[in-house]
């Protein structure tokens, strides 16, 4: 097998446990290789704009191995989750983008781990394509980049040579499908095995905290979201809502839609089992109680919901989470 070339990216206001955990992941993937076979398969470096980057706020610094002027050719970059305002932030890292850009025509492969989305929906590769990122930016991704189908719920997703992970810890994960896709199964679980990472770990969807998108001047929609999450036990309709906000349903719907990237059905669902779920992590009340007060009233209904949402059944979504 031909050495392959990762480039870890240097970036500013990066999360450094990211860089180095991609790192680590597949020096020790070299290592046990090399114990069985005496070669490596990965060179890999950290890529900077300079020799050293600092980050968290001046706490670390790092020696990066090469700058992207030095790097002609690679076969893998690594884009680490990025923090603080994701699009300043991206903003402040736009020195890569050509040099991304000009890497992916020449066939190499951009895994983004966990807010990386960001950065890489910000080269303008992902456009008409989809992704995955932390599920706690998914209203503020949707709102900056509307050309990208995200899929929130997944952990990993891929698409044309661009992966992407969900939240947090998450980026183990797509580290784990990137071995077992460059090297093997095997070792993919040798690697989950040491690092102790649950190896097929595929939605993120029961740790998603609902929060509706409320960064808009629709005041009207404002207005109805607030009404929704103070009223969603009572019967709710969408004619009810226009009249109440003096629109046509037409143009109060295209407006919802519009400013919360939700329909006014899926808001009030999302919203209810919301409720539902912090209703379970107490534990003090029954599946069929809380199904009633959070506005539900057939069984069926309620569980192929929250099922849906949340990727669990009530009941193991309450013997997951109760205090």
């Amino acid at each position: 097998m031909q050495k392959k070339h990762i480039s870890i990216l240097s970036l500013k206001n990066a999360n450094y446990a990211s860089i180095v955990d991609a790192r680590t992941v597949f020096r020790k993937v070299n290592e046990l290789y090399k114990a069985e076979n005496k070669k490596e398969l990965f060179e890999i470096q950290i890529i900077g704009e300079t020799s050293e980057m600092t980050l968290e706020d001046g706490l670390l610094t790092i020696k990066n191995d090469a700058t992207t002027n030095e790097i002609t050719k690679t076969d893998l970059i690594i884009i680490p989750a990025i923090r603080g305002d994701m699009l300043s932030s991206s903003h402040y890292n736009r020195f890569f983008v050509d040099w991304i850009i000009k890497q992916y025509k020449q066939n190499a492969e951009v895994a983004s781990l966990c807010t990386g989305a960001f950065m890489l929906a910000f080269t303008g590769l992902l456009k008409d394509k989809k992704c995955t990122t932390h599920w706690q930016y998914a209203n503020e991704f949707r709102f900056y980049y509307p050309n990208v189908t995200l899929i929130d719920e997944k952990i990993i997703v891929e698409q044309n040579g661009l992966y992407s992970s969900g939240g947090s810890n998450a980026y183990w994960n797509l580290l784990l499908f990137l071995v077992e896709k460059y090297v093997s199964r095997e070792y993919a679980i040798l690697i989950a095995k040491y690092f102790v990472v649950n190896l097929d770990k595929m939605v993120q969807t029961p740790f998603i905290v609902f929060n509706g998108l409320k960064e808009h001047t629709d005041q009207e929609v404002l207005n109805a979201q607030e009404f929704i999450e103070n009223n969603y036990a009572e019967k709710i309709t969408v004619d009810d809502l226009s009249e109440k906000f003096f629109l046509t349903r037409r143009t109060f719907e295209r407006r919802f839609k519009k400013a919360t990237h939700c329909s006014v059905l899926e808001y009030l669902q999302k919203v209810r089992i919301e409720a539902s779920k912090k209703a379970l992590e107490i534990g003090r009340k029954s599946v069929d109680e809380i199904m009633l007060d959070v506005g539900y009233f057939d069984s069926q209904t309620f569980r192929e919901l929250f099922k849906k949402i949340t990727g669990l059944t009530p009941l193991e979504y309450r013997d997951k989470y109760k205090k």
